[in-house]
């Protein structure tokens, strides 16, 4: 019973977000699973994965001494993993890139029908002829980085192509030739070797080269045999013999149709019907990562200051200098989504639009912070402010030069004008226009030695302000004369 009711309590506390997490997290692993699973390189992650089995197993026994190594090991894992998947890493992540570039081969069924044809029949030829011949049928793996040397050609597949590449007197004929949809893209290229051929005996400098780049890539690639006169096909690190044309036509015409599925087959509905056992596994180990460390049933609590925005001032009104500037709030939530949060986004935002009273309070409500869903707030402090409001009018006041000093003793001020002479000011409606004060910064009348003009600013009481939001330039003209001796 207690398991049931963890388990409803636990589909109650599923939201969007979480569905959507599962599901990045399951794609990812069914990317590795069926990437690793056609390369040698997959009996080192099922190693990996073993370890981490017995991880959580000695975990949960509380196996202290296992526990340390384990975490030691997984601690420098990714650097293990770089090096030990470095070249598999890179071909993924190659495929990653080129993705988008799938279904823009030819889709024709009788193209690829018609090609398959003539590749099965150019290999019988060559086999029956004693010729031999590799040939790399182009998968969705680029393969430039594999392959060196070779020319240039992209010329439309024929037999007769094929076969004049191979003629023993071709410059080519001990190369590679590279075919990608219907087209011969090079020939004479040079593949790198496989160094796991001890299975397959003693095999010859094609059948290592092909199976090599079969290792590295989802090429296929079709090897003629020059001394027993037989046919081998190289794909996904395994090497066959075929045992006639029919077997190599029927081989051929699947890796087309899987690597271009044509218009008619729609790529969701072909991705849906392939891997089944490894979409299950993949949902499952995702469920199982969530319901680990993604799903939190303890709530905390915790206490932040955030920064109070006031925005919306209506137009001819000010605020204060005396408002609150922060507040103190409570969030409470798994500790996961803490992890997750980021403490500088958090700012509690008032919306000041409704103001109509020179004094008015304001209660600070949750939705005023832009907290992540799986956090709510607790608690904010304080709960209600007091905000010190003005209606503001425009006036037009006179602009007086304020001075500081005195003028040299043979010196006589004769005029001194300030321009602009008046300015318009924003002030309080309740405020005395008669006991404010505009005038510039003071000018030092020691400094002044003759006749000038000097640039200055306007100086506003406390509580006043341009409607421009900036001082204008003011020009204080001083006209001076030397005294009669």
């Amino acid at each position: 019973m207690a398991f049931v009711d963890n388990t409803l309590a636990v589909m109650k506390s599923i939201r969007v977000q979480d569905i959507l997490d599962v599901m990045i997290i399951a794609l990812m692993i069914f990317a590795v699973l069926t990437w690793f699973k056609t390369r040698a390189s997959r009996f080192v992650l099922i190693g990996i994965f073993l370890l981490g089995g017995v991880y959580v197993a000695a975990r949960f026994f509380q196996l202290y001494l296992t526990t340390i190594v384990l975490q030691g090991f997984f601690a420098i894992s990714l650097f293990v993993l770089v090096v030990i998947f470095q070249e598999d890493l890179r071909a993924f992540f190659e495929r990653l890139a080129v993705l988008g570039n799938i279904g823009k081969k030819f889709s024709s069924l009788s193209g690829l029908k018609s090609t398959s044809e003539i590749i099965a029949q150019t290999a019988v030829n060559l086999a029956k002829k004693k010729i031999g011949a590799l040939i790399v049928i182009q998968g969705i793996d680029p393969l430039d980085r594999h392959i060196n040397g070779g020319t240039g050609l992209d010329g439309i597949i024929s037999d007769s192509l094929l076969e004049s590449l191979f003629d023993p007197h071709s410059i080519g004929h001990d190369g590679a030739v590279i075919i990608n949809g219907n087209r011969v893209t090079k020939f004479g290229c040079h593949l790198p070797l496989s160094v796991n051929t001890a299975k397959y005996g003693n095999i010859g400098l094609r059948h290592t080269a092909a199976l090599g780049l079969a290792e590295r890539s989802d090429a296929m690639c079709i090897v003629v045999s020059e001394e027993r006169g037989t046919i081998s096909l190289a794909y996904l690190d395994n090497l066959t013999v075929i045992q006639n044309a029919a077997a190599l036509h029927e081989t051929l015409e699947q890796f087309f149709i899987r690597n271009n599925p044509g218009k008619n087959s729609h790529p969701a509905l072909n991705w849906l019907k392939e891997n089944t056992l490894e979409k299950i596994i993949a949902i499952v180990m995702a469920c199982f990562l969530w319901i680990a460390f993604g799903y939190q049933r303890d709530i905390v609590r915790r206490e932040l200051i955030v920064p109070i925005e006031y925005k919306n001032i209506p137009k001819n009104w000010q605020i204060g200098e005396t408002q609150v500037t922060d507040a103190k709030i409570i969030l409470k939530g798994p500790e996961q989504a803490f992890r997750l949060l980021d403490e500088r986004s958090l700012k509690l935002s008032l919306d000041l639009s409704g103001v109509v009273d020179r004094k008015q309070d304001f209660y600070l409500t949750a939705n005023m912070i832009n907290v992540p869903s799986r956090l709510t707030v607790a608690d904010i402090i304080p709960s209600k402010i007091h905000i010190p409001a003005s209606k503001q009018i425009i006036w037009t006041f006179p602009v007086r030069i304020s001075t500081e000093n005195a003028l040299a003793q043979n010196l006589l001020l004769q005029k001194m004008s300030v321009t602009p002479s008046t300015v318009r000011v924003l002030i309080s409606a309740q405020a005395d226009p008669e006991k404010i004060k505009v005038e510039t910064e003071p000018v030092d009348l020691q400094k002044i030695l003759s006749t000038t003009t000097i640039d200055t600013k306007i100086v506003l009481p406390l509580g006043a302000s341009f409607p421009e939001g900036q001082s204008p330039a003011a020009r204080v003209q001083i006209k001076v004369k030397q005294k009669a001796s």
